[in-house]
Order: C-alpha cells, then sequence, then structure tokens
C-alpha cells in the first residue's frame, strides 16, 4: 500500500482506503469481512457517512479492538429519521447523530468531521452562519470528539469557497474521469494545495456509471461536478478509474465504495495490477470537453447586462422543451427577475461561454416557447 500525507492535518493516509456506502445493509458476517479485507490490505482510512443505528453497530463490531489502526470519517448533517436518510442543518440534532456514532463505533472521537454533502452557495451561508454546523464542528473539535473539520461537496464552486474560509482541513470531493473537464475543477485544485487542504477523492467510478458497458454515460454534478450526455470510447476498469485519481498530486486518499470481498480485491489490490490497466490515457480524450453546444448550466457565460440567470434560464427551456410547456414551467418563467423575454442578443454571453452554446439562439426560442 502507498501512503500519502493528508494535507495540514499531517497524518499519513492510504492512498486508496474505503467508503462503506455500500456495506449500509451488509449483515454482520459480511461487514466483518470486507472491513478486515480492506484492513488487511494496509488500508487505514475509512469514511462513514450513513447514520442508520444498525449500520454503525455492525460498523463498530467489525472495528472493534482494531480502532487505533484506522482514521474515522463522519459527517456532521446526515441523519436517520422515519427509516432513512435525511440531511439536516439543525446543529443541535446533527451534533445527536455525531454523539450516537461515537457511542456505537465505541469511540470517543472522530479523525475527520465533515460538514456533510454541500453544494449551494445559500446553504454554505447557512453552514457557516453563527449558530450554524461549521461553529459546531468547531465546538465538538474543542471537546476533542473530532481532530479535524473536512467539508464534502460536490461542486467547484461552493467546495472552493469552503477551503478558503481557513475552517476546513480535508475536502472530500469527486474525482473521476466524467468531471475531467469541469469548469472551476482546476482552480479548485490550486485552491486545496495553496491551503494545504488534504483532498479524499470520492466516487472514483462516478457512482458506477464508469463500469456499465453503456458506452453513453450521462454525468451530473453530484459525481462528475459537471453535467451533460458523454461517450465513452472504450472499456474502462477500477483499476483505469483509480489510476486517474491517484495521478492528481492533490489527493490523498481515495475512497472507493466496496460491498464484497471480491471488490476489495479488486480495488485495494490495485498495485498487483498489469500496468496497462493503470494507463488512462486512452480513455482520457472521451471525458476531456463536453459535446460542443451543450449547455451544462456553469454560468461561466455571465455577467448578463440584462440580469439573467443564463444557466437557470437554460435549465428551465431545456426541461420545457423535453417535457412540454406547462402551467408550472409557466410559472416558474414568470417568476424570474430576468427571463428570456428581456434578452438584448448582444452575445456577450456567447464569447465567455466555454462550450460553444448558442445562447441568444436559445434565447428566441425560449421567449417563442413560453410566450
Amino acid at each position: 500500500m502507498e501512503y500519502r500525507t493528508l494535507g495540514r492535518t499531517g497524518a499519513r493516509v492510504s492512498a486508496i482506503s474505503l467508503g462503506t456506502e455500500y456495506v449500509q445493509d451488509a449483515d454482520q458476517a459480511r461487514m466483518d469481512a470486507v472491513i478486515g479485507a480492506a484492513l488487511a490490505y494496509g488500508a487505514n482510512y475509512l469514511d462513514a457517512w450513513y447514520a442508520e443505528p444498525a449500520f454503525r453497530d455492525r460498523l463498530g463490531n467489525a472495528l472493534r479492538g482494531r480502532r487505533e489502526e484506522v482514521l474515522i470519517a463522519g459527517h456532521l448533517g446526515s441523519t436517520h429519521q422515519g427509516g432513512q436518510y435525511v440531511r439536516t442543518r439543525d446543529a443541535n440534532l446533527a451534533e445527536q447523530f455525531v454523539l450516537d456514532m461515537l457511542r456505537r463505533l465505541n469511540t470517543d472521537h472522530l479523525d475527520v468531521l465533515f460538514l456533510h454533502n454541500c453544494d449551494e452557495e445559500d446553504d454554505l451561508d447557512a453552514i457557516l452562519a453563527p449558530g450554524g454546523l461549521a461553529d459546531r464542528a468547531l465546538a465538538l473539535q474543542r471537546q476533542g470528539r473530532a481532530r479535524w473539520i473536512g467539508f464534502s461537496g460536490h461542486t467547484p464552486a461552493s467546495s472552493q469557497r469552503a477551503v478558503e474560509t481557513g475552517i476546513v482541513d480535508v475536502l472530500m470531493f469527486p474525482i473521476n474521469l466524467t468531471g475531467h473537464a469541469a469548469p472551476g475543477k482546476a482552480e479548485l485544485l490550486a485552491a486545496c494545495t495553496r491551503a494545504n487542504v488534504g483532498l479524499v477523492a470520492m466516487k472514483p467510478f462516478a457512482g458506477g456509471m464508469l463500469l456499465q458497458p453503456e458506452p453513453t454515460i450521462q454525468a451530473n454534478r453530484f459525481v462528475s461536478a459537471r453535467e451533460g450526455e458523454l461517450t465513452r470510447r472504450e472499456p474502462v476498469s477500477p483499476v483505469t478509474c483509480l489510476a486517474y485519481a491517484l495521478a492528481h498530486a492533490e489527493v490523498s486518499t481515495v475512497v472507493p465504495g466496496c460491498a464484497t470481498v471480491a471488490q476489495v480485491d479488486e480495488d485495494l489490490g490495485y498495485w498487483k495490477a498489469p500496468a496497462a490497466l493503470r494507463d488512462f490515457s486512452g480513455v482520457l480524450e472521451s471525458f476531456a470537453t463536453y459535446q460542443e453546444g451543450h449547455c451544462v448550466y456553469c454560468n461561466h457565460c455571465l455577467p448578463c447586462p440584462a440580469e439573467i440567470d443564463i444557466a437557470a434560464m437554460n435549465r428551465l427551456f431545456d426541461r420545457a422543451r423535453i417535457q412540454g410547456v406547462d402551467d408550472g414551467l409557466r410559472q416558474a418563467y414568470a417568476a424570474m427577475p430576468a427571463n428570456a423575454d428581456v434578452c438584448l442578443a448582444c452575445a456577450d454571453c456567447e464569447t465567455r461561454c466555454p462550450f460553444g452554446v448558442a445562447v441568444v439562439d436559445r434565447m428566441d426560442a425560449a421567449r417563442e416557447l413560453f410566450g
């Protein structure tokens, strides 16, 4: 196993670790087997965002007597209510579930406490507001219940802003082939380097999409930090996906989710794989760009002199084209502070669009569609 430094924490972590998402429903025997196999390969970091009590009990049992061998990451804001996962921004409720995790995992602290699953600017505002989750995470850190503060997200803009607050020691973010050309990714990685923030690469297989036999992939921001249809020119193996993530010098560890011991063998046995499988150059071209002319709602085209939120307008237009214009979409169009009706056709946005979108033509079409 290769080990890397987890940013300014100074901790040495296995380059490939374990995400526990796919053992949520495992019985105790399979949980023990998967955790045991990962530790046997030298993995010393695991992410456990799921808050279901029985899952936590089984994970705690699997780690009994082995706590000192592994760094455990938990998530402030992940709860389990009414039999299902619920994300919360209620600091008191979020803390209750962190304390529950400590009890069930038989430990007095988490090594990384992530501010859980934040992608929108207004959500980040709420997290950073006085009395919000960030304040609560820092309080738990002062109490010795968390060693380091993390942030997990899927969009470069909010993740970069979080990194630049100075609060965050570790960032958890998707790093995979489908997001290779995602707008803002390079700037985010540079921000991590400047702040010496450790980077945990999640979703190395793009939520499993990269491993599917179909050549066409519908990327979305939750797995790729981008949206759009991509066409893979050749099959991709788990080893190839892991090689891509590990090729990023900013990445401290990659956390593939493993449901079985066989998957642990395939993923954490990475260094035993033939060198040819670790060569991702042949598939990278497939994911280097979006399809030309397709809006991916990134708003890199702003500012608009008419103050149109072009990404929101294009998203609404695409929904209407696909499903037809109904009363709800008409109301949403009318409620926009500035919609396609006020487009000046200046085309300034088109000069800034990285993907060659004919924005003015789309505004004309939207005006006609909603008119």
